[in-house]
């Protein structure tokens, strides 16, 4: 479907809740299909162990508590009249048709109940009110953007993740509510689908001349640049595990991803604050409106902050409050996080502004209303943040161990029947051994584990002494047709590395992966297994997927983080004995810098310049930046006269030939790379 142009309506009176759309409705299935075919000529219907846990799920789940149905629908104004928004480069940035099977009213025995529920809740899709003069639009990217009605204009909060999206989202609230100007933005945190979208709502000049502002938490530029450059590709990589982003839609495929459908894959931008919340606790009036800011870092993200509007009694939760249990380590990587920290912010907003409050929304999921809603909610999640943290400690001090906890680990019986208490962003599984590693560590102190062999070296002992390939086929198949398919990983695993061209034994393993991954309510941990299996059985997909960096990410990026992230890059054996010395000096910027070669590791310490260095270049900093998105190198800038080089350029020439580019595409299971 094109993306079509979209018209601005006539303006409706300002003040006044608007009225539904006639022409629209809320979201329904529209031309509902029957369930597909398998994506996957090699994919599997869910067995008949699969079908009986679904069955006895179905039974025992909370299903009649029916409450988040009527919250996600409340409020409902319009929806647009297309189900694709395409990117600027001509591909499908975001397309929210491919989950109308989710609306069928079929049970799926390849899907989670529970998972059924919550990605049938994520099919908001339209303009939303939240209350009087706050407005959500849904289902455009993976988070919610918000538009608070001020005296003048919009003050928008989180603008997606794409520059597409956050346009369109834009454009359907000046039709049905009446053109305003954006007078300023909030990031709530940062994380790139709260950010990525600012350039679709704002011109950088504005946010320069200080016509509109960008407010953000302290530390937000640092860490939204710095999660995304020194460990981005293993993340992009691991991004087609976790949220599934080039697996195809369906029942036997991407469903969800807990906190939205999935992720824009359009132009990220990031233009940067001029407003920074620096204290615990501010004030501050925008355009009419009064927000009080609660910082809480090294929650759900290294920067975040809550807000409260005082005169409306509405709470923003950011992403600290959502329809999950988020991660406390997320599986595309990043630095563990704190769930005791977070569950004490979540107390912490629970008596400054919970018990005030008359509705509370956030950058994802849909809002609650009524105090005590509210409240039920954020104790809930409070306490199961608390309860995470120390329930896995007093654990650990028994001798629970890293590889033991996700199975020792329970849910406390009080919470289980609380849909908003449910891991499905964070997996209990695999937030349980977030925990124990972050105060533990990844050893469970077994000398046999310390130290151990790579899965490629030790699998081949294995196979062997399983009596060979055949037999461990044999038993595999034999533990797959009894529905025992974690043995039947343990065992099937080790034959894949250690014959990585084997493709019975990748089908096989494809097989067990499938039926583990149907069985899931985390859909990270889903899509995690399927997008696994599905790279077993025809290899490393491409196509296009979301971005974690451009040209506005590079331009924010520190000079030492660009220098640390060239440490990264040399190939180490290649400058193994090699020594250099060079001052890296930008004098627009007042920056300098020594940075040496020695040992194999490249090092940069700020402030100082060696007397001694081979070289010394000078560079100002917008010559620098062409050098950091790779459009030249700084033989490039001197030989151009944007550059000047005192000294002798062939060793600093020999270290950038000694940079080997990453690659997106590299595997994660054995035998799957693109030959």
């Amino acid at each position: 479907m094109r993306y079509p142009l979209l018209a601005i309506a006539a303006a409706i009176t300002l003040g006044c809740s608007p009225a539904p759309d006639t022409e629209s409705q809320a979201p329904v299935a529209s031309n509902a299909v029957t369930t597909p075919d398998h994506y996957h000529p090699k994919g599997k219907a869910p067995s008949e162990f699969t079908r009986a846990k679904q069955a006895e799920l179905r039974k025992t789940l909370p299903l009649a508590d029916k409450r988040d149905f009527d919250e996600q629908t409340k409020g409902f104004i319009a929806r647009p009249d297309y189900d694709q928004i395409m990117a600027d480069a001509g591909h499908v940035a975001w397309d929210m048709g491919k989950y109308q099977f989710l609306l069928e009213g079929k049970d799926f025995d390849s899907i989670h109940p529970s998972l059924q529920r919550q990605a049938v809740l994520n099919m908001n899709y339209g303009l939303y009110e939240v209350s009087e003069g706050i407005y959500q639009v849904r289902g455009f990217d993976l988070a919610n953007i918000s538009f608070v009605k001020g005296d003048t204009g919009w003050i928008v909060f989180d603008p997606l993740t794409a520059a597409e999206t956050a346009r369109a989202a834009l454009a359907l609230v000046n039709k049905h509510l009446g053109e305003r100007p954006v007078v300023a933005v909030v990031y709530s945190h940062s994380h790139a689908d709260h950010f990525g979208g600012v350039r679709g709502v704002v011109d950088e000049a504005d946010v320069q001349s200080g016509k509109v502002k960008i407010i953000a938490p302290e530390g937000f530029m640092h860490h939204a640049v710095a999660e995304n450059i020194h460990a981005g590709n293993a993340m992009n990589r691991r991004m087609f595990y976790q949220y599934g982003v080039l697996m195809p839609a369906g029942p036997y495929g991407h469903v969800d991803q807990s906190i939205g459908k999935n992720t824009a894959a359009g132009n990220l931008g990031l233009i940067a604050p001029n407003v920074t919340i620096a204290d615990d606790i501010e004030e501050m009036t925008v355009d009419g409106v009064r927000m009080v800011f609660q910082n809480t870092p090294g929650t759900e993200a290294p920067s975040e902050m809550n807000t409260w509007f005082p005169d409306k009694k509405a709470f923003w939760a950011a992403e600290n409050i959502t329809g999950t249990i988020h991660n406390i380590y997320t599986l595309r990587g990043a630095l563990v996080r704190d769930a005791l920290a977070w569950s004490k912010y979540i107390n912490q907003a629970l008596f400054l502004f919970g018990k005030e409050a008359e509705v509370m929304f956030a950058s994802h999921s849909w809002p609650r209303w009524g105090n005590e809603r509210i409240q039920e909610v954020m104790r809930g999640q409070r306490d199961m943040y608390a309860h995470l943290n120390n329930q896995v400690l007093h654990l650990a001090n028994q001798g629970v161990t890293i590889n033991q906890m996700h199975n020792a680990y329970k849910v406390p019986q009080s919470q289980q029947d609380q849909w908003y208490a449910r891991g499905y962003h964070g997996s209990f599984e695999h937030n349980s051994r977030a925990v124990i590693n972050r105060y533990l560590g990844y050893w469970d102190a077994n000398p046999a584990t310390l130290i151990p062999l790579s899965p490629e070296d030790s699998a081949p002992l294995y196979v062997e002494m399983m009596g060979g390939s055949q037999a461990i086929l044999n038993k595999g198949q034999s533990l797959f047709n009894e529905g025992k398919y974690r043995l039947a990983q343990e065992i099937v695993n080790k034959l894949v590395y250690a014959e990585p061209a084997n493709q019975n034994a990748k089908d096989l393993l494809a097989d067990i992966f499938e039926q583990i991954g149907y069985q899931q309510e985390s859909p990270s941990v889903r899509n995690s297994f399927l997008a696994a299996a599905l790279e077993l059985r025809s290899g490393i997909p491409s196509g296009a997927s979301p971005k974690s960096s451009g040209p506005d990410i590079i331009r924010a990026m520190t000079t030492e983080m660009w220098l640390d992230y060239i440490g990264i890059l040399m190939n180490a054996d290649q400058m193994d004995g090699k020594h250099l010395v060079f001052n890296l000096v930008i004098p627009d910027q007042n920056e300098k810098f020594v940075v040496e070669l020695s040992n194999a590791a490249l090092t940069a310490v700020e402030g100082f310049t060696d007397a001694e260095a081979d070289l010394t270049i000078t560079i100002d900093r917008k010559h620098l930046e062409t050098v950091m998105m790779n459009k030249a190198t700084l033989l490039d800038q001197v030989n151009a006269g944007n550059a000047k080089a005192d000294g002798d350029m062939s060793a600093l020439n020999e270290l950038m030939a000694g940079l080997k580019p990453f690659e997106l595409g590299f595997e994660i299971m054995p035998g799957t790379k693109a030959k």
